[in-house]
């Protein structure tokens, strides 16, 4: 049951007993400890000293505070909770998240979801469009990675937290948001009316550019199934007679890393698909699978600054095992993997407990991949997907604004 609905003195009570909770939850690896447990736990000196300040802080508020309408108790716990995962630094990955953005992240990993199908994160205190998916409300009105929205239906959003911003961009399928935007490289803003819509994004499409044939392979996302539909596309492309592969990682926010692993190992033979890090500073490799059917044709790898996370695994793969070139513009640079955490209410802690590298030991983490090929698009350009191919001839597409996707053509010819 929702805390608000409990009665003051119980919420006041739980608030405390959560926080503190969380915390001995956080120092002995995710395990919810019983009160005859906390009753007996001696922490370290500092660490028993923050707990009493917490405590105290929290007491004061509940007593003294003049505006009693604003002190609400899952309120301030939240903030505390997300107060502390944000200190850690890990901007825009590691989250707190309520029982509704734990709803809404398990839908969009199953693949369908309300709203406008764009990938948003907390980047220096502004909220930025990772990338929107291939076919969504977000990709049809123009949003494009790396804008950064600063309104909400006319609501400024500034000091407001993700959560509060997402909750206003999400609603009933066929309901209207107006999204004002920024875009960082112009400093140029616009105003963006979006119609909501029920998302059910195609992970993986395909088609033969025109006058070729080499395949445009694009992966829209690391939901469930990515791999089990990139399976299906390999062999569709290999019978329309395809004798090489770009493959699209664009506006790519990424996902599933189980389902990385196995779209990587499609196109490599062997060796490893990334090195994974714990806080101790132990590699543990992560192999190619056994048993793929290994797509041998020639490969280029398109990327931009919406490619993230499984994302980035997959672009660096290939690039250190020299299976394609990269082309395009640096990733966005997510590289921890993440394991949530549920906590009672229903919300949860989406930690960063392992960090990711590439095979070669390149660091993702902050930094993202470099294309072995820099191209940018002009301002006001978009990726072409392989749905816009089908309506282009040889003439219009070489006329087109996605220098991109030239660039990897011309390198496969």
């Amino acid at each position: 049951m929702p805390r608000d609905h409990l009665n003051r003195e119980a919420t006041y009570r739980f608030t405390l007993a959560s926080l503190i909770g969380l915390i001995l939850f956080a120092m002995t690896g995710g395990v919810i400890l019983e009160r005859q447990v906390l009753a007996a736990f001696d922490p370290a000196g500092d660490a028993q000293l923050d707990l009493k300040l917490i405590a105290q802080a929290d007491g004061l508020i509940e007593e003294h505070y003049v505006d009693r309408s604003a002190v609400r108790p899952q309120r301030l716990t939240y903030a505390a909770i997300s107060g502390m995962v944000d200190s850690l630094g890990d901007t825009g990955h590691s989250a707190f998240l309520t029982p509704a953005m734990v709803r809404a992240n398990k839908q969009q990993l199953q693949g369908h979801f309300p709203g406008i199908g764009a990938e948003v994160r907390m980047r220096d205190k502004q909220v930025v469009i990772v990338a929107p998916l291939d076919g969504s409300p977000a990709q049809k009105a123009g949003l494009r990675a790396g804008d950064v929205i600063f309104k909400v239906d006319g609501r400024a959003i500034a000091g407001e937290t993700l959560e509060q911003v997402v909750t206003g961009i999400r609603g009933r399928a066929g309901t209207k948001v107006m999204l004002s935007v920024r875009d960082p490289g112009t400093d140029r803003t616009r105003s963006v009316e979006l119609v909501r819509a029920v998302i059910h994004p195609q992970l993986v499409s395909w088609h033969l550019v025109p006058g070729t044939r080499i395949a445009d392979l694009h992966i829209a996302a690391f939901s469930e199934g990515t791999a089990k539909s990139l399976r299906r596309a390999i062999a569709e492309l290999r019978a329309a007679g395809a004798n090489a592969v770009v493959l699209d990682l664009r506006d790519n926010p990424g996902g599933l890393l189980e389902q990385a692993v196995a779209v990587a190992s499609e196109f490599l033979s062997s060796g490893n698909v990334l090195l994974e890090k714990d806080s101790r500073g132990k590699l543990q490799p992560v192999p190619v699978e056994a048993e793929k059917s290994r797509l041998q044709l020639p490969m280029a790898v398109l990327i931009n600054g919406g490619t993230a996370s499984a994302a980035e695994i997959v672009s660096g793969a290939l690039q250190d095992a020299k299976r394609a070139l990269v082309v395009g513009q640096k990733t966005f640079g997510t590289g921890t993997v993440l394991q949530q955490f549920g906590l009672p209410d229903g919300s949860a802690l989406m930690l960063a407990v392992r960090e990711w590298l590439t095979p070669g030991g390149h660091t993702i983490w902050h930094e993202g991949i470099e294309p072995n090929v820099k191209v940018a698009l002009a301002a006001g350009a978009a990726p072409l997907f392989p749905g816009s191919l089908a309506a282009l001839s040889p003439a219009q597409l070489a006329a087109s604004r996605d220098a991109q996707l030239l660039k990897a053509l011309a390198l496969l010819r």
